[in-house]
């Protein structure tokens, strides 16, 4: 619509103009060669419009046909373009769809219309993938990395492949070049971490967690926790070898997670050892109201070294406090009360966690202050309401159980908590259950969700999926 009020405005212009020559009448003259030629003001002026309009025509013309052979040149390159383009866009769409001969034809077109296409390489990548040819991907990935536009990416493949064939080291090589191009990368940041805690690197493992922190990659508060369990594993590594070392990784994770048993348990230890016995029994105190575990309070009853088993319940009672309310305490608190044959307050702490299906320890203690109390009958009670009981807390990490704390997930490798627990979360135990065998195959028959693992509770840990390879602090540890 512009343009047509552009045009209709140049043609009223023009006419103007020649009405206004009109309405002024003269001539002009022309000699050339002999010759004169003589013509009105208007028929002048159309006739220089004319001549002007044809040497633009003719400049056009010209001009066209010097360019024809480049044009011609860049006609041919971009239709061979054009196709290397839509054979890309192909190609993708055949490896996604998991097609690896078209996805292979496609990159061969594509390569040969596209030779400085850097997608050119990753569909190659993706079509070797799919046809499991391994070298050549290794070849692709590595010519990636040595070009600038894509030295990331083939960093990230090499790392892969490397990660798949079990080479962890030029894995971590591959991870930390990436990492050094882009500090805050955050799969390179994840690589080197994983490959870190895959070989129980557990010191490296907590910088790059702080890095990851620092740099945003992890919220703060999640980087500490797990800075805190890597340096536990690196603690309880140590902690047989070079104590000191260990002492302030230990102190160091205490710090950061003052919940984190391990590690309150390694510096008590070690705080022990150094006849520091007030301050273990301080940090002690402390962890247990953040975190109740049976280890902490086997460490307040040894803390002053070679004393008696009435000493050692007198200072179990004051380290875990109040027990009523307090499984782990009254557990505690009960089983150094029998090592003092004070039955009556193991009976009196137990006395609040006896009601609701107790926990098989629970009921196993109760049995050993029964026979201490000369009580066969229900001493032979309580042995048989432990077999069926609730399972006593182990610790679970991503669903795994094991009476040994571990750093990292022994199904995945990463970083999760590992909880002091019952096992599985489970529905109560059916009343049969107390009742006698046939009582209890006819609850499991009846309700398919009470699983075997109430009937076979004499297993001390049947995890939910197989145990994969140890994934824990080594051989030389003492896990809390």
């Amino acid at each position: 619509m512009i343009k047509l009020i552009w045009r209709f405005a140049l043609v009223v212009a023009l006419g103007l103009a020649f009405a206004w020559l009109a309405d002024r009448p003269g001539s002009v003259t022309i000699r050339w060669l002999g010759r004169e030629i003589e013509m009105s003001v208007v028929v002048g002026v159309a006739v220089l419009l004319v001549s002007l309009l044809a040497l633009l025509f003719l400049w056009n013309l010209l001009r066209q046909v010097w360019r024809s052979p480049r044009a011609t040149r860049e006609f041919w390159r971009f239709r061979k373009h054009r196709k290397g383009y839509e054979a890309l866009s192909k190609g993708i769409i055949a490896a996604g769809a998991g097609d690896a001969l078209s996805a292979a034809r496609h990159a061969a077109t594509a390569g040969n219309a596209l030779s400085d296409e850097p997608l050119v390489n990753v569909l190659a990548a993706q079509a070797a993938q799919l046809k499991g040819d391994k070298e050549n991907v290794r070849r692709i990935f590595a010519e990636m990395a040595n070009s600038p536009d894509t030295e990331v990416f083939g960093l990230r493949g090499l790392f892969s492949e490397a990660r798949a064939a079990g080479d962890l080291v030029a894995a971590l090589q591959h991870a930390e070049k990436a990492l050094s191009l882009n500090p805050r990368l955050p799969w390179a940041s994840a690589a080197v971490l994983q490959v870190q805690t895959a070989r129980k690197s557990w010191e490296a493992a907590a910088l790059t967690l702080d890095q990851q922190g620092k740099s945003g990659l992890l919220e703060k508060p999640i980087a500490k926790t797990r800075r805190a369990a890597l340096l536990t594993a690196e603690a309880l590594r140590l902690e047989g070898s070079n104590a000191d070392k260990a002492f302030d990784l230990a102190s160091k994770a205490h710090e950061l997670d003052p919940g984190l048993v391990p590690a309150a348990a390694v510096v008590a230890r070690i705080l022990i050892a150094r006849d520091s016995s007030r301050k273990a029994m301080k940090l002690l105190r402390a962890c247990f109201e953040k975190s109740p575990h049976p280890d902490l309070a086997d460490l307040m009853a040894v803390s002053h070294g070679a004393e008696d088993a009435e000493a050692r319940f007198e200072r179990v009672r004051d380290g875990v406090g109040d027990a009523s309310e307090n499984l782990e305490a009254a557990v505690a608190l009960a089983r150094a009360a029998i090592a003092a044959q004070r039955f009556d307050v193991a009976r009196a702490g137990l006395a609040n966690h006896i009601l609701d299906r107790p926990q098989a320890r629970v009921c196993a203690l109760m049995a050993q202050i029964e026979d201490a109390m000369q009580d066969k009958g229900r001493t032979r009670e309580w042995l048989a309401r432990a077999i069926h009981a609730t399972r006593d807390p182990l610790w679970v990490s991503d669903g795994v159980a094991s009476t040994r704390w571990v750093p990292v997930s022994p199904v995945t490798g990463e970083i999760v908590p590992c909880q002091w627990r019952v096992p599985y979360d489970v529905l109560p135990v059916a009343e049969g259950f107390l009742a006698g065998p046939d009582v209890a195959q006819n609850a499991i028959a009846t309700n398919p969700l009470l699983t075997t693992s109430h009937a076979n509770t004499t297993n001390a840990v049947i995890p939910h999926r197989p145990l994969p390879d140890d994934p824990g602090v080594g051989n030389d540890d003492n896990g809390a």
